[in-house]
């Protein structure tokens, strides 16, 4: 009896993905979408939290372990600066895309008025919370110094990723200056709980279709359709400058700086993005992302885990990008005729809003706040886009973890990390790899 060959997880995923569609649809067609929010959202809420679970330890472990590997601690700030150029690099170039195409398209003019007052009472009743942290957000000075954390403890249970970075390479660094006999034995219990969490991503990963189809059913379930039909064109602009940008700009960094097949890069992190675009949350895919990366493209993990983790915190190229088309659209919707100064005012706010804002859903409203506020546009507008937000958050944190992936390579091409042994504990998944891409 011929036998059905076993499908990837990327295809389980992708399977799911599209089952959830399909469902969130027809929950929101014949209006069962109580009944989606009862039941199968805490599904995938639960897969999230299962992610989220680990992404702490294991990014503490592997950056503590793979400092500690590092035979030059020179190479740790070459590494730490190059890595900052690219990534305020490729943020600026993504809004700077952004703008041109909002430029070009002008997804916000052509409103009528019956439209044009409809979007606005909506955006009445859209709640502008969010938006509230940016009038606090601290100056570049204090944003620096917040890097160092007062209590370690405090920052481990609070997922401070920056903090968590600082003191995880700091502890590595000082565990290369003791004697041999003295650290030994820390470094061996954190390659030993590395391990661990290596694994249980692995095991977390096997559920990952049902998380899928459970995020995306809810989220199609509660998404209307009139809001995305007198949106279209704004939506539109904002996708083709997202595809645009990671088919165009960020592959040929992968072909020309990390010298990389396309094709083996972008399969290689598919399950990353796969999870990306459900989760709306960089975050949350750090695991998945460092696990791709490191098992499927052959990053060494001391610098996968440096890379990764820092990137989920500053380097945020997809958000950037829709941040230049939201402004201009909504200063175009307003009538506000925007000068080269205020564009390029954009460019430079979305940039350094990026610096140390969470990889979290929702977290490119409070960016977003921050750019209208620069260009004097009212922040009641963020209101009239709040509609479409989660339908691009998905999007746009695919291109923000692909950017992330991008820039790993980039470093690890330079530092000759790329293609490396895989690291203790993951030589059976990667010679699964060797089969085909795993997850």
């Amino acid at each position: 009896m011929m036998r059905l060959p076993k499908l990837q997880m990327h295809a389980k995923i992708l399977l799911a993905l599209a089952a959830g569609t399909v469902f969130g649809f027809a929950a929101n067609r014949f209006e069962f979408t109580e009944f989606v929010t009862t039941w199968i959202r805490p599904i995938g809420t639960a897969f999230i939290k299962l992610i989220s679970m680990v992404v702490v330890p294991l990014v503490f472990a592997s950056l503590l372990v793979g400092t500690t590997s590092l035979k030059d601690l020179r190479s740790l700030g070459r590494i730490g600066i190059r890595t900052l150029t690219l990534y305020v690099s490729m943020t600026a170039m993504a809004v700077s895309i952004g703008l041109l195409f909002a430029n070009i398209g002008r997804p916000g003019v052509g409103f009528s008025q019956d439209t044009r007052q409809q979007l606005i009472d909506g955006a009445g009743r859209q709640t502008t919370a969010a938006a509230a942290p940016s009038l606090e957000r601290p100056s570049v000075r204090d944003l620096l110094l917040n890097i160092i954390p007062a209590n370690p403890v405090r920052s481990l249970v609070d997922g401070e990723m920056l903090q968590i970075i600082f003191f995880a390479v700091l502890m590595g660094i000082c565990l290369t200056l003791i004697p041999p006999e003295r650290s030994k034995p820390v470094i061996h219990f954190f390659e030993g709980i590395n391990e661990i969490f290596v694994k249980m991503v692995h095991v977390i990963m096997q559920v990952a279709p049902y998380g899928v189809f459970a995020l995306i059913a809810a989220v199609v379930a509660d998404f209307g359709l009139g809001i995305l039909v007198m949106l279209a064109k704004y939506c539109a602009v904002v996708l083709l400058g997202l595809l645009t940008y990671m088919l165009l700009v960020q592959s040929a960094i992968v072909r020309i700086l990390a010298k990389t097949s396309v094709l083996k890069f972008f399969r290689g992190i598919r399950p990353a993005q796969l999870v990306a675009f459900s989760s709306s949350s960089s975050s949350a895919t750090l695991p998945v992302t460092i696990k791709c990366v490191t098992e499927n493209l052959g990053v060494s993990r001391s610098i996968s885990s440096f890379m990764l983790s820092l990137g989920a915190s500053i380097n945020m190229d997809g958000t950037a990008l829709y941040q230049g088309v939201a402004a201009v659209f909504l200063a175009q919707f307003y009538g506000h005729d925007l000068t080269l100064g205020q564009q390029l005012t954009i460019v430079l706010t979305a940039t350094l809003a990026s610096l140390g804002t969470t990889g979290i859903p929702g977290a490119g409203v409070i960016m977003l706040a921050m750019v209208l506020r620069s260009i004097d546009v009212p922040l009641q507008g963020i209101g009239i886009i709040m509609g479409v937000d989660r339908l691009l958050d998905m999007c746009r944190t695919v291109v923000n973890v692909t950017g992330d992936s991008v820039c790993t390579m980039v470093i690890a091409s330079t530092e000759g990390q790329l293609n490396a042994v895989p690291a203790q504990g993951v030589t059976a998944a990667a010679g699964e790899t060797a089969k085909a891409p795993v997850v």
